[in-house]
């Protein structure tokens, strides 16, 4: 049998003796240096940089391709270097003090150029003042004295004597049918009134517009005695504006030819118109004057009193074509005729009273 091996002896450690070190009294540590900065290497042909048009935000240029320059470039100005890009950037923004909203900032005004167009607005506006107040108080600038023309044709019905607005005798040089003359003699004169009876409801209600300050009114008949004519003048209350509105209604919609907007007549009694009432109206005319607050109308009818079944107005009476017996007997002319001098004589009155005193 093989021999018995003897098991190896664990190997102990010598013991050491202690060692003590001397205690030192605490410090603080000291504060360390501090680290260099760390400084990037350079970068070799760093691309150049630009804003964007479109959002503002920086961004670099692609070196490649290089962009060709236009044929005809713009110069650059001075102090940039030659080949590089030439960037107009947008006007600066501002904000509004009132609205704080963002908005670009106009051209400026130089102050001489803004101060000079200040003093012609206000020269302008202090022109048209005057001229404005000159207009309204009748002032025309030259005399102060001077009488606005509208004014006095207003006046005119109490202070004009009834021979000047209706003369005893009208000639009529023309008037009549185919040119012949005509004259007319003063039968009677209506005293001065309202308007309460003097028109149909539907022509009343048509000038109420206007108002009423007074009616004068005057019947004629001419050289045979055969047509009798009631001419009128119809004070109103309005201003040139009123009148001038008034008189495009009439002539827009035909009112002065409607036979439901005939005037009245004014039959005097013991004369040869005792007997020309409404339905002896064969022709009449009516103009709303736009230069005096004045409406002027005729009508005409025969003096027998016969009955007129087709009246017609001044205008379509005197149509060569016309053949209604008011226009082959000639009232239409009769009509607008001796209504056509009234208003002569009374823009002639007018004229007089607002001359200048010599």
């Amino acid at each position: 049998m093989p021999p018995a091996v003897a098991e190896p002896k664990p190997t102990v450690a010598p013991q050491r003796e202690a060692v003590s070190f001397p205690q030192r009294p605490f410090a603080p540590p000291r504060p360390s240096a501090p680290a260099p900065p760390v400084v990037p290497p350079p970068r070799a042909h760093a691309p150049e940089e630009t804003f964007s048009e479109t959002t503002r935000r920086l961004r670099p240029i692609p070196a490649d391709p290089p962009v060709e320059p236009p044929a005809n470039p713009d110069p650059a100005p001075t102090g940039v270097p030659a080949g590089r890009p030439f960037i107009s950037l947008a006007p600066p923004d501002t904000y509004d003090d009132d609205t704080a909203r963002l908005r670009p900032v106009g051209p400026r005004i130089r102050p001489r150029v803004a101060a000079a167009a200040a003093c012609v607005v206000l020269g302008l506006g202090l022109i048209g003042g005057a001229v404005t107040g000159s207009w309204l108080t009748g002032d025309s600038g030259g005399d102060a004295g001077s009488r606005d023309s509208f004014t006095a044709a207003g006046d005119l019905w109490h202070s004009v004597p009834v021979d000047e607005l209706f003369p005893p005798t009208v000639e009529g040089e023309g008037a009549g049918p185919g040119g012949a003359d005509r004259t007319w003699t003063r039968i009677a004169v209506a005293p001065d009134s309202g308007c309460a009876d003097a028109f149909d409801p539907l022509l009343r209600k048509a000038l109420a517009p206007a108002g009423c300050l007074r009616l004068l009114r005057a019947t004629y008949t001419d050289a045979t005695r055969s047509h009798v004519t009631t001419v009128g003048l119809l004070f109103t209350k309005a201003d040139s504006a009123a009148m001038g509105a008034l008189s495009s209604q009439f002539k827009d919609e035909g009112l002065d030819g409607r036979r439901d907007l005939m005037p009245r007549t004014y039959a005097a009694k013991g004369t040869v118109a005792a007997g020309f009432g409404d339905d002896q109206r064969a022709s009449w005319t009516v103009s709303v004057l736009t230069d005096a607050p004045v409406v002027v109308y005729a009508v005409s009818g025969f003096a027998d009193g016969r009955v007129v079944t087709e009246p017609q107005s001044a205008e379509d009476a005197m149509k060569t074509d016309a053949t209604t017996p008011s226009a082959q007997a000639g009232l239409g002319h009769d009509a607008q005729g001796l209504a056509d001098r009234i208003e002569r004589g009374l823009r002639k009155t007018v004229n007089s009273a607002t001359e200048k005193p010599s």
